[in-house]
This record gives structure tokens, sequence and C-alpha cells, in this order.
């Protein structure tokens, strides 16, 4: 087994933005050849598990994931909803998916943001039925960015006097406290592509818990680390790893957000951004560790 492992985003390092599809072929080949090689991989995602079925997993089988799982020692996880659901990724596919019910959204807060959508903002974007435990609100892929940047404020606004008005406590985007969590139970997480509301208690750092967790019950885990994102909250994967003693460096693929200080490495790829950097990153491993 290779000394490494990695937590990786699905949308900016892996899946395009723009299509929401892995539209690099290396990114495919190269995550086989790692996960042939034993490195455990998971994708650490605010995604639904049925857009990581048919988005990463399907293509992932479709280039050889299937004969790269059953070598020994090969491990791959799926953390879907920041941290709601989850669920092994086998030879045949995604296996059961695991929700954590106690931090869904209440159906009648769903069914408020469901019908806000239709009336008011069926034009830029879409509500995602595919969702568990969490609720997403989604740019149409047929709408222009700045079209979608312009109403999404709005669409906020309405969605927070929505569900505080219904009696649910909410507050507007990530509290900077981690101990404070719970305080209030729910809150509204602008992305460059949606709105997702949802626990408090959700984020990527709950992911990577999971996802080690999950590795840990299969074999040993590797010493070294890198999880791999495109906002903010990506960088929680890396806070719980270096918390936990792993050797642990994270690369940002949109550092045009500003790069974070943290107590460990943090890597910006030089010739890209997104899922180029997220392929860069990938080729560089696959390089690293003799692969190709």
């Amino acid at each position: 087994m290779h000394n490494l492992g990695l937590l990786l985003d699905v949308d900016g390092p892996i899946a395009s933005p723009v299509s929401r599809t892995i539209a690099i072929p290396s990114i495919l080949a190269d995550l086989v050849a790692l996960t042939r090689a034993g490195v455990p991989i998971a994708f650490i995602t605010g995604r639904s598990d049925v857009f990581v079925r048919q988005n990463v997993v399907a293509p992932l089988l479709h280039a050889g994931l299937a004969d790269a799982l059953g070598t020994a020692g090969a491990r791959m996880f799926g953390v879907f909803e920041k941290g709601a659901t989850w669920a092994p990724i086998t030879a045949s596919g995604l296996g059961e998916v695991s929700i954590d019910e106690a931090l869904a959204v209440p159906g009648a807060a769903v069914e408020g943001i469901r019908g806000l959508v239709a009336e008011r903002f069926s034009d830029e974007m879409f509500f995602d039925e595919t969702k568990r435990a969490m609720i997403s609100v989604e740019q149409r892929v047929d709408v222009a960015h700045e079209t979608y940047v312009a109403a999404q404020p709005r669409f906020e606004r309405d969605a927070f006097d929505l569900l505080t008005g219904a009696g649910l406590g909410v507050r507007y985007g990530r509290l900077s406290h981690p101990d404070a969590r719970g305080t209030i139970p729910f809150r509204l997480d602008p992305t460059i592509i949606s709105t997702d509301i949802e626990s408090v208690q959700l984020d990527k750092d709950r992911g990577a818990e999971r996802a080690l967790a999950h590795f840990a019950a299969q074999g040993p885990l590797p010493r070294r680390w890198r999880s791999v994102g495109d906002s903010r909250s990506d960088y929680l994967m890396a806070d719980y790893l270096h918390a936990s003693g792993f050797d642990v460096a994270h690369v940002d693929v949109r550092p045009g957000d500003g790069v974070l200080q943290r107590p460990y490495r943090v890597i910006v790829e030089p010739d890209g951004i997104h899922d180029t950097a997220g392929a860069a990153f990938l080729a560089h491993w696959v390089r690293t560790l003799e692969l190709a």
C-alpha cells in the first residue's frame, strides 16, 4: 500500500462546475490507477448520492473501476450532502446509502422551498429533488451564470423569510466558531452554483470523519493524506486530518477566493483552476507513485 490517501470534493476538482460532469478523461484514468494501487479515495461532497452514482461512479466503472476495486487493499467511499448520507463504492457500483435522519431539514420546510422556487425562481434555478437530508437550489445549466448570480440573493432573502416565518431557526452563512454548532440548527449556505439549506452540524470535516472511520474498519490507514476542493469549506477536510495527527496538505483549486492560512501546507496548482487543477494534481501522484 502506498502511503497516501485522498479526500476529494466533487464539484470543481473532479467534475466541471460548468457541465457538472467529469469532462477531462485523464481524471477517470488516474482515479482508477490510484485505486488499483491501494490509495484509499473518498469523495466528500454536498452533492446527492444520485448525482455521484450517475456522474462519478458510472463513468469510473466504464473506465475500469470494477477491476481496480477487485485488487487487494483497494478502497473507495462516498460521503454526500456534507456528511448526512454516505455509502461504500464497490465493484458493483454505489452500495447501500446510509442517512443521518436526525440532521434532515423538516419536511414542511422542504415543501415550502420547493414551492418558492416553482413560483418565483424557476427561470434561473431548480430544486434538487435527489437530496435526502438537505435542500439544494441550483443554477439551471441553460442559464448564464450572471443571470443566476443576480437572482441568488433574492432567492436567499425570500427563503430566509419563509423558513424563519415558519419558526425554523436559520442563520446565513457558516458559523465562525465550530464549538457553537447547534445554537441555531440550520443555515443557508451559498456556493457559486447553488444555495444549500442544511443542518449546521453538516460540513466537510464530518464527511472526512465518516470516510476515515470507514477506511479504518477495512485496514490500516496511510499517514499521508491530501484533500482537494474549490471552496473555503473544503479546508475542513484537512483541518480534521491535521487535528487527528495525520501528515496532510490541502489543494485549493479555486484560490481566487483567497488562500487560507493553515498550520499545514496549502497547495495551489500553477497552471489552472477547477477540474484542470484537479487533473494536474491526480496526474502528479500517478507519476510520483510510478503508476503510469
